[in-house]
């Protein structure tokens, strides 16, 4: 499915515009993800939230938007790619209002599942709205800005959020996202064209509810491993159950008409390695953020505005590897730079695992960050190009969804593994305390304990980076037959 758009000049300068709209989205969804990484302790401490409650304003999100961004790839192949990407504007901002107003924790936790819905309408369409828009040759040109949006996002939001939070209060965390998401409605409104609509074809529901249940119970393991350890009812309970309904998932896929997950469409080399290696990256970058920030607040006793501007060199180096990348893309194959940018993640992050210590100078970490930070702009820019040029286009939407869906998978798991380590250091009167940001003031061992989970915490995440950096090594494009 193609939008019908004029060629050539005009054709290049309607794409720009599309990339406009597009990227405002992915600043949109990266302010509202980076401020509440930052400020997660002022919320927690507002609404005296539990360690269980604490770690589920973050992970229902992540969740139920990894969990439907398949379901509205294909729902937008049906009814219209534009009025969906639309939607998910609205639902966003008014989700963001309302979750502002929330009167305890679970209304809030509520208002962040209405918050994924919006935001898996935006994901599971933006980058197809972009590989329509482009000419292929340009393609790595528009993919590097629009992912480079996401780094102005990351590095406008944890300095938003942080004073935000210090000076007008944890409401406006939510709420600085509703003008943006009118601003974003409007401009995509009178900017977007409408796109060719797909055949009527039923939706695989059963498929949708089994891989639901399936990651809401390696979620509920993960998250639950480190605080009731991997003997608790529960963890063993979620494990069991997601073991079993993997295979489920598999049979009914195979057998449905129009599958959720169509693995028949990853069946090729390139798209497998290229797809296991996004995985892998985002696993691997996804928590550091929160990670970092929790770090800076939990064991160094710094506020939120400090701990925000501590992690600015992450999306500082997203920002700065993007754009050049997308320039590069016409001379340098995206398999290159995919393998380059998850070597450089992998150095970042393994500069971070030894540097662990709350007396290492914080340019020494900074460093760490920074390269980090390029290493994800130079790979996602790359991988995703990669990927989006070996799709067949008929099947775009779906294809694209579980793109976006693997990924996220690996965002709900790093930022589930990740907490669930850094935490199980400390004892499970102490883990409230580690969300909250206050643990410093109370217990100089139980600082030392939580460091050592931080070095953990890093030691697994550099230790997929290196994995992420192997399977895109593998993603070697195939030369064509002469």
């Amino acid at each position: 499915m193609v939008a019908v758009i004029p060629q050539d000049d005009s054709r290049l300068r309607y794409a720009w515009r599309v990339c406009s709209v597009t990227s405002l989205g992915l600043v949109l969804i990266g302010i509202a993800g980076s401020t509440l990484n930052v400020a997660l302790p002022t919320v927690v401490r507002h609404f005296q939230a539990s360690a269980l409650e604490s770690s589920w304003i973050l992970l229902a999100f992540l969740l139920v938007n990894t969990a439907s961004l398949v379901f509205f790839g294909r729902v937008a192949d049906l009814l219209g790619r534009r009025e969906v990407y639309l939607t998910g504007f609205a639902l966003f901002t008014v989700a963001s209002l309302l979750a502002g107003l929330s009167p305890d924790v679970w209304f809030l936790i509520a208002m962040r599942v209405v918050q994924a819905v919006g935001a898996a309408m935006i994901l599971a369409n933006g980058t197809v709205i972009i590989t329509d828009a482009f000419p292929p040759e340009r393609l790595s040109q528009g993919m590097g800005v629009y992912i480079g949006t996401l780094s102005v996002a990351q590095l406008a939001g944890p300095t938003l959020g942080a004073l935000i939070a210090e000076a007008a209060g944890w409401q406006w965390i939510f709420w600085v996202n509703v003008p943006a998401g009118l601003i974003a409605l409007i401009w995509g409104a009178v900017i977007l064209r409408p796109m060719p609509r797909g055949a009527r074809e039923p939706v695989d529901a059963l498929g949708n509810v089994l891989l639901f249940a399936a990651l809401s119970a390696l979620l509920l393991t993960l998250s639950e491993a480190g605080s009731r350890g991997l003997s608790s009812p529960v963890v063993v309970t979620g494990a069991a159950v997601f073991a079993v309904l993997v295979p489920l998932i598999v049979v009914a896929e195979r057998r449905s008409a129009n599958p959720v997950l169509d693995l028949r469409l990853f069946g090729g080399r390139l798209l497998a390695y290229a797809n296991a290696a996004s995985f892998c990256n985002a696993l691997a970058r996804s928590a550091l953020i929160l990670v970092v920030a929790l770090n800076f607040q939990a064991v160094r006793g710094l506020g939120a505005f400090e701990a925000g501007l501590s992690v600015l060199p992450v999306p500082a180096g997203i920002g700065l590897a993007s754009p050049l990348v997308g320039l590069l893309g016409r001379k340098v194959s995206p398999y290159a730079l995919s393998i380059g940018g998850a070597v450089l993640s992998a150095a970042g992050l393994g500069t971070l695992m030894l540097t662990a210590d709350p007396r290492t100078p914080y340019w020494v970490i900074g460093i760490g960050l920074f390269v980090a930070g390029c290493g994800s702009g130079t790979f996602l820019t790359g991988n995703t190009t990669q990927v989006m040029r070996a799709l067949p286009s008929g099947s775009l939407g779906v294809v694209n969804g579980f793109r976006v869906m693997i990924m996220n998978i690996g965002i709900v798991i790093s930022v589930g593994l990740s907490l669930s380590v850094l935490t199980s250091s400390v004892g499970p009167r102490l883990r409230a305390q580690v969300y909250a940001g206050t643990l410093s003031e109370l217990s100089p061992v139980a600082v030392g304990q939580l460091v050592d989970g931080f070095q953990r915490a890093y030691a697994v995440l550099f230790a997929v980076a290196v994995a992420g950096a192997l399977l895109a090594a593998l993603a070697r494009p195939q030369r064509p037959h002469r």
